[in-house]
C-alpha cells in the first residue's frame, strides 16, 4: 500500500478534518479574544461553519463537497444516539414522568407545524404569482432548517433535488444558517430587553458548555472503571458505533421490505426514512438502554456500561462537526434565483417562532416563563447548543427545568413529529397534494394545540 501523498484516497479524510478542526480552534480563539462576537453569543462551530464557507466562496480553499455532506448526515444520527443512550437522572425521569415532557415535546412540534405552514404559504404564494417555476414545496424546508438544523435541511433538502428542486440543498443549509444568526440577533436583543424589564443579573463567567448538553457527574455508583482491560471512553464509542450499525441494519430492512412489497410507496418513504435514520438510531438506542437496564434489574449484569459525561461529550462532538460542515458545504451559487423566498422564509420564521413561543411558553411554563422561552426560541431557530447558551445569560446555573425541557421535549417531540415525516414526503409529489399538506399542518396544529393548553391534572390532598 502506497503510504505517500500521492495516495489521496488515505489523506483526504485527514486532510479535511485537519481544517475542520483549525477552523474550529481558530474560532474558538476569535470568540475568547474579540468582545463584539463574544457577546453576539454564536457558537463556536457556527463561527467555524461560517469562515469555510466564506473561505470556499471566494476560492481559496477547496474541501470536498461530498465529504462534508457525509459528516453532516452521519454526524446529527451518532450526536442523538449518543444522547439517547444516556441515562436519566432521578429528578429528569420524574419530570418526563409528568405533563412537562409531553407538552414540552408538542411545544416543539408545533412549532414545527407553525414555520411549515407559513414557508409553505410563501412558496406557494411566490410560484402562483411572480416566481411560476419555484419548487411549491420549498417551503418545507423552514422548520427543516429553522427547527431541526443543518442536518435534517441537508437530508430532506437533497431528497427534494432528486424531485427537481434546483438547489434545495444548499437552500435547506442557507435557511439552517439564517436560523443560527437569528437565534444569536434575536435571541440576545430579547435576553437584554427582559433582561431590563425583570432586572435580571447578567451571566457570571463560567466555563462554556461546548455541544448540546451539560455537564453531568463523571463517575455513577457501579460504573465500569475509568481503564481497565479497554478504556471507559473506548466503550461508550463502541455503544454508540454498535447502535448505529444496528440503525444500518433495521433502515436497510424497512427500506428493502417496502421495495419488495409496496414498490409505489418505497419511492415516497424509503428516502425519507434514509434522511431521518437519526430518529430510528434515537429509537434503538432508547431500546438498547432499556435492555441494558433491565440486564441490571435482573443481575445478569453487574454493572452500568453507559457513562453520561462520556456520552454527552460524544453528542457535543458530533453536533459540532455537523455544524461546521453542514455551513461549510453550502453552495452559494446555487441559491441565484432563490433569494427571495429565501429572505421571506427567514424573516417569517424569526418573527412566527417569537410570538408562537410567547404565546405557548406561558401556558407550558407559568412559573419560569422567560427562562423555557429563550431557551426554546434558541433551539426553534438553531439548535439545542444555541437554546442553551440563550438560557445560561438568564440562568447561568440552571437553576429552572428549563434545560432538561430541552432533552425530554425533544425525546416527545420525535413521536409526535413522525406524521411530518409523510407530510413531507407527499409534499412534492403535486401540486395538490402541497396544498393538502398545508391544510393538515393547520389539523394537526389544532390537535398539539389541545394538548398544550390541556389543564394540568389537580393535585393530590395531603392526608
Amino acid at each position: 500500500m502506497e503510504y505517500s501523498a500521492a495516495n489521496t484516497a488515505l489523506w483526504n479524510g485527514v486532510i479535511q478534518f485537519g481544517i475542520i478542526a483549525c477552523a474550529v480552534v481558530f474560532s474558538n480563539v476569535l470568540r475568547r479574544k474579540l468582545p463584539f462576537i463574544r457577546n453576539a453569543m454564536i457558537p463556536t462551530a457556527v463561527l467555524a461553519g461560517f469562515i469555510l464557507l466564506l473561505l470556499r466562496s471566494v476560492g481559496w480553499l477547496e474541501m470536498s463537497a461530498e465529504f462534508l455532506e457525509m459528516i453532516t448526515y452521519h454526524g446529527i444520527a451518532l450526536g442523538f444516539i449518543a444522547m439517547s443512550l444516556r441515562i436519566p437522572a432521578a429528578e429528569q425521569k420524574a419530570q418526563s414522568g409528568g405533563l412537562v415532557g409531553l407538552k414540552s415535546g408538542a411545544l416543539i412540534v408545533s412549532t414545527y407545524l407553525v414555520q411549515g405552514f407559513f414557508g409553505l404559504v410563501i412558496s406557494l404564494g411566490l410560484a402562483y404569482t411572480i416566481m411560476p417555476d419555484l419548487f411549491k414545496a420549498s417551503g418545507i424546508l423552514l422548520p427543516m432548517g429553522f427547527g431541526q438544523g443543518p442536518g435534517q435541511a441537508n437530508n430532506v433538502g437533497t431528497s427534494f433535488e432528486a424531485l427537481g428542486f434546483a438547489g434545495g440543498r444548499s437552500f435547506g443549509l442557507s435557511i439552517a444558517a439564517a436560523g443560527y444568526l437569528c437565534a444569536c440577533i434575536v435571541g440576545v436583543i430579547y435576553v437584554n430587553v427582559i433582561a431590563r424589564k425583570k432586572g435580571f443579573k447578567p451571566a457570571e463567567k463560567t466555563p462554556e458548555v461546548s455541544g448540546s448538553v451539560t455537564v453531568d457527574t463523571f463517575q455513577d455508583k457501579n460504573e465500569i472503571p475509568i481503564s481497565e482491560s479497554v478504556d471507559k471512553l473506548s466503550v461508550q464509542v463502541a455503544l454508540v458505533v454498535i447502535v448505529y450499525f444496528l440503525t444500518y441494519l433495521v433502515t436497510w430492512g424497512l427500506t428493502s421490505l417496502f421495495t419488495a412489497t409496496l414498490p409505489g410507496l418505497a419511492n415516497t418513504v424509503n428516502p425519507l426514512i434514509w434522511g431521518f435514520n437519526f430518529i430510528v438510531g434515537s429509537a434503538l438506542a432508547i431500546a438498547v438502554r432499556s435492555i441494558i437496564n433491565t440486564l441490571r434489574r435482573t443481575h445478569l449484569m453487574t454493572r452500568q456500561y453507559q457513562n453520561n459525561y462520556l456520552l454527552s461529550r460524544i453528542s457535543g462532538l458530533a453536533f459540532d462537526v455537523m455544524i461546521v460542515a453542514g455551513i461549510a458545504s453550502i453552495d452559494i451559487a446555487d441559491l441565484s434565483g432563490l433569494w427571495l423566498p429565501f429572505l421571506l422564509m427567514c424573516v417569517a420564521g424569526a418573527v412566527t417562532t417569537l410570538f408562537h413561543l410567547q404565546y405557548v411558553c406561558k401556558k407550558v411554563y407559568p412559573d419560569y416563563y422567560y427562562e423555557g422561552f429563550v431557551s426554546m426560541y434558541g433551539m426553534l431557530t438553531g439548535t439545542i447548543s444555541s437554546g442553551i447558551l440563550l438560557l445560561r445569560e438568564i440562568d447561568p446555573q440552571f437553576k429552572t427545568p428549563a434545560a432538561n425541557n430541552l432533552v425530554t421535549g425533544s425525546s416527545f417531540a420525535i413521536l409526535f413529529g413522525a406524521p411530518m415525516l409523510l407530510l413531507i414526503g407527499i409534499a412534492p409529489q403535486s401540486a395538490e397534494m402541497t396544498f393538502l399538506v398545508l391544510g393538515l399542518l393547520v389539523v394537526y396544529l389544532a390537535a398539539l394545540m389541545l394538548i398544550i393548553c390541556g389543564k394540568k391534572r389537580p393535585k393530590e390532598k395531603k392526608k
